[in-house]
């Protein structure tokens, strides 16, 4: 294929050309003319596989014909290179190892890290390690560096580092180590026998130690070449000797290439097409190649800048798209891929941007249009990844509600039979602890509720569900406990899968059915990582149920799945390394901000630039660089989208450093109409967004038909219908709120509880009264030891619990004094009592916290409160609840008590400031306040009475629990309320 030469080939195809269409015409025309064998005979090194289907691809495009064989640069298998030698280590397995020493570190040091890094630690000395092994560093090179201004992080650093001593050398070589291996032997065996059959690597740019040091083995052959990815014809020689320096210039797309050259001691002028292939715009590539210059850069633009061509030919296929947001940034690539769609055109989306692409695939789905994927679906992400943390978690702590009802709601669970059915129960059991308020579920709170439910169905002389009681015992049985202490990793994987595989069969008596947790691509690539897991587990030692959730979780969220899809073969989303095979019609670089494109740099605890750069390690530029590189490819194309955010969820966002040269550069030039033709990109740019904003439809113009607002409601049920049974505390609820009072007890809507309950201010007043009412019952002599039993009872939350405590040790003298104050004997404690409206045929009833009897006969009715007692004020307009009572009591409401006259009724706050407000009460302050109650009563009774909402709520923001039923909001407080009739009023 090639003449004899004693220099090395070293061949390269512009940026922005198709490279695997370029590499194969250009293999194409050296094997025209000779027997078909001859393109057989030529081996192809490729670094992708997606790279690797191309090539074949466009291969077969060209006729039949026999192939060149193409292989991964690190699969060499095929080429002896690993005969002898050891199967590599599994990667779990190291990783475990060194978790095993880095926590037998940290227990003998724990000043070094914290636990919570230990699994931190380890995959970043993993990273390490892989990066020693494949740039050939050895442990004794870190150990020679010149520290003296970091001596005392590197002491720390060392032991650390220390671990990967014995790996290193290792004769269970690594998988990094191994290729490492393999490459130096089979160059050796180049060495003394070369091929005579042509051998070349494409597409690979060298950027790990072990790819170049293959390269320049196949650069020594006699029939060896290398095929170069974008490659800057553009950039004069004086750029590429200054870019020596790595530690200054690393950052550059041709960086690598002039690496390269160096250890082939070639020039830039060595360096030669491939085939006759035009860049699709050679003067955007010039434009771009000076942009992108290594500092200093300004003195390069003025000197070269003039030279450059016209600027709006060179950028006519060029659009800037510069979002408002990244919802506006989505849904305008999507546009434009689908105009692509509608024209014929391939197009492909390049950014590394996983939400951006996620964003751009949805907004695709509105035309059906799917596009093909090269990333997959993380597997953490996946229904199976979510089914198996979510058990993980569940043995941290005690299971609470939300996770039960989250578990029990996921499309896994109790799907091999009647998952209909388990939906049904699924769905009685939350609407179980959303009444009861759970904050966590035991499997004796499952049964009772198996059993109140047939109780319930018996009572009401049916059969309910006669399964329901074994599917109650089924997930009874199956529910995890909290894991307390350390276990040994093989057996948390071991119950982790029993445990997901118990949960997707259900009640099924057959321990085979696993459901549908190992089906489709997800589910077995789950079940292969799971499988890997265990067989690796003897190497985890022992963990906790906390580290064993954390650690499953990174293991899941590594793997990714490829689900077979019906993809459109037009529209395509690849990473940034992709952009070296695109073939593309239009390309769409997107998410182009710094942080993004390029990602911030991995921080690096071990190393800094200076320590990397002395010993031979991979400096935090590279990865700029090799993303630099693609970005100077993928603009190359022959149509190009450059897609931006301004601003994201959280602040402005700061334009990717090679897009904002670009921008400079062209603002600079207007003799070459640089600013012109920057306007015109971004004018491109807003049509597109122009679209996305008409897409999304505007809908601030109100047809006139709905230009009128909601009424505030004040709805008038039949005199039927209206309550005749009221509590006192629902006196000042009627008086406030009346829309609340016609939603619960006309309505008949409860507010149901959280799935999350949280210690609120209902539960904390529940849990005072509770305090209170058993140290007045049993006549106890210490508050906080009550408060003790009661919160250890009633407060799962040991925070809240503690603070609880805290708040009412506080109080407590004051509350000892204020008893020792009272003059009565406390004689009825929370007891209902009841008294009628004989006129009305109305009922209210009352439950007081604490009546206390005076020697002289008379009454005191207590009430305490968590907070800030309500004023004399109030309690004259509104807080009618003590009032009531004393009526109620005077009547004789109460049978316990007889009609008794009430002396005094006293509000205690029991909060921060505690306070009393006590009330003397005369008997005309009790007939008054029953007389308004029977107006009030009255008035609600007749079906002329709107019950209003919000009427005179205390606060503007006090949040209703029917609000939404009201629709507040689309009326406020200044409106009137409007009268109309509900239900039937004949």
């Amino acid at each position: 294929m090639f003449q004899p030469s004693d220099a090395p080939r070293l061949f390269a195809l512009s940026p922005g050309a198709d490279f695997p269409a370029g590499l194969v015409a250009g293999l194409l025309e050296r094997t025209h003319g000779k027997p078909p064998e001859a393109l057989a005979r030529v081996e192809l090194l490729v670094n992708t596989r997606r790279m690797q289907r191309r090539l074949r691809d466009e291969l077969t495009a060209h006729g039949a014909r026999l192939l060149p064989r193409i292989r991964l640069v690190t699969d060499l298998g095929d080429l002896g290179a690993v005969d002898g030698l050891p199967p590599p280590v599994p990667p779990l397995r190291r990783r475990l190892e060194l978790a095993q020493l880095v926590e037998g570190l940290l227990v003998q040091e724990p000043e070094l890290a914290p636990r919570a890094a230990l699994f931190d630690l380890s995959d970043s000395l993993a990273r390490l390690l892989d990066e020693m092994q494949g740039e050939a560093v050895a442990p004794d090179v870190l150990r020679g560096l010149d520290v003296s201004d970091h001596s005392d992080h590197w002491k720390r650093t060392l032991r650390f580092i220390t671990l990967v001593d014995g790996f290193y050398t290792s004769d269970a070589p690594d998988r990094e180590s191994r290729q490492r291996l393999a490459v130096e032997k089979i160059v050796a065996r180049w060495q003394e026998a070369p091929p005579d059959h042509p051998i070349l690597i494409a597409g690979s740019t060298g950027s790990r130690g072990t790819t170049m040091r293959l390269m320049e083995g196949v650069a020594a052959l006699p029939q060896g070449a290398i095929i170069l990815p974008g490659f800057d014809f553009d950039m004069p020689e004086s750029v590429w000797d200054s870019m020596s320096d790595a530690l200054m210039a690393e950052d550059h797309p041709q960086y690598r290439f002039h690496a390269l050259m160096q250890r082939l001691c070639l020039t830039a002028a060595d360096v030669r097409l491939w085939r006759d292939q035009p860049a699709p715009n050679p003067g955007r590539n010039a434009l771009v190649s000076l942009s992108l210059r290594p500092a200093p850069v300004t003195d390069q633009w003025m000197v070269e800048g003039p030279s450059l061509p016209d600027l709006n030919a060179a950028t006519t296929d060029v659009v800037l798209i510069e979002a408002p947001s990244p919802r506006a940034e989505a849904q305008a690539i999507a546009l434009r891929l689908r105009a692509a769609v509608a024209e014929g055109q391939v197009a492909a989306l390049i950014t590394p941007d996983r939400n951006l692409s996620r964003q751009v695939t949805a907004a695709l789905d509105s035309w059906r249009i799917t596009p093909d994927d090269s990333a997959g679906k993380p597997l953490a992400l996946s229904a199976p990844g979510r089914f198996l943390r979510h058990l993980a978690d569940l043995t941290r702590t005690d299971v609470s509600a939300e996770a039960l009802v989250t578990l029990l709601k996921h499309p896994l669970t109790h799907s091999a039979v009647d998952r209909n059915l388990h939906l049904v129960r699924s769905h009685n059991l939350e609407l179980h602890l959303r009444r009861r308020g759970l904050a966590f579920v035991t499997p004796q709170d499952l049964q009772q509720w198996a059993g109140s439910r047939a109780e319930a169905a018996r009572a009401r002389g049916k059969d309910g569900d006669p399964a329901e009681g074994a599917w109650a015992r089924w997930l009874a049985d199956t529910l995890p406990g909290p894991q307390t202490d350390a276990q040994p990793l093989e057996t948390l994987v071991i119950r982790h899968i029993a445990l997901a595989e118990a949960f997707a069969r259900g009640p099924l008596n057959d321990p085979t059915a696993t459901g549908e947790l190992w089906q489709e691509a997800a589910g077995q690539k789950a079940q292969q990582v799971m499988r890997e897991l265990l067989a690796e587990s003897p190497s985890g030692g022992a963990l906790s149920a906390f580290d064993y959730a954390d650690f499953v979780a990174a293991i899941l969220q590594g793997g990714e799945v490829r689900e077979a899809t019906a993809a459109h073969p037009g529209v395509m989303i690849w990473g940034t390394l992709e952009a070296r095979v695109q073939g593309a019609d239009l390309v769409i670089l997107g998410g182009l901000n710094d942080g993004i494109w390029p990602p911030s740099p991995t921080p690096d605890p071990w190393l800094n630039r200076k320590m990397r750069h002395d010993a031979g390690l991979l400096l935090p530029e590279r990865q700029i660089g090799l993303s630099a590189h693609d970005y100077q490819q993928a603009i190359g194309a022959r149509q190009v989208v450059l897609s931006r955010a301004v601003r994201n969820a959280e602040a402005q966002t700061v334009p990717s450093r090679w897009l904002n040269r670009l921008m400079n550069l062209m603002g600079g030039l207007k003799g070459q109409g640089g600013a012109a033709a920057l306007d015109a990109m971004r004018a491109r740019g807003q049509h597109w967004l122009n679209l996305a904003v008409a897409y999304e439809g505007d809908f601030s113009a109100i047809p006139p038909a709905r230009q009128a607002r909601a009424t505030r409601p004040a709805p008038r049920p039949p005199a039927a219908a209206r309550p005749r049974t009221l509590p006192v505390t629902q006196i000042e609820k009627l008086i406030r709120d009346p829309y609340a009072v016609y939603a619960r007890y006309v309505l008949g809507l409860y507010p149901l509880r959280s799935l999350h309950p949280m210690p609120d201010a209902l539960l904390r007043g529940s849990v005072l009264h509770k305090v209170i009412e058993t140290y007045t019952k049993t006549e106890a002599t210490d508050l906080m030891q009550v408060a003790d039993q009661v919160l250890g009872a009633a407060v799962p939350w040991p925070a809240a619990r503690l603070m609880w405590r805290m708040r009412l040790a506080r109080v407590a003298p004051w509350f000892a004094e204020f008893e020792a104050g009272l003059h009565g004997t406390p004689t009825l404690i929370e007891k209902a009592g009841a008294v009628s409206l004989p006129t009305l045929g109305f009922q209210l009833t009352a439950k007081p916290d604490r009546i206390d009897i005076w020697p002289d006969g008379r009454l005191e009715i207590l009430d305490y409160k968590t907070g800030v007692p309500p004023s004399a004020k109030q309690q004259e307009q509104f807080a009618k609840q003590l009032l009531l009572q004393a009526a109620m009591a005077e009547r004789g409401g109460f049978p316990d008590l007889g009609p008794q006259e009430v002396a005094r009724i006293t509000y205690v706050g029991m909060g921060a400031n505690p306070k009393v407000e006590a009330t003397v009460l005369t008997p005309e302050a009790c007939d008054t306040v029953w007389s308004e109650l029977e107006a009030l009563i009255a008035r609600y009774l007749s079906p002329d009475q709107g019950f209003a909402a919000r009427r005179a709520t205390f606060k503007a923001l006090y949040p209703g629990d029917y609000d939404h039923l009201s629709r507040f909001g689309e009326w406020d407080m200044a409106d009137l309320p409007v009268a109309e009739d509900v239900g039937d009023h004949t």
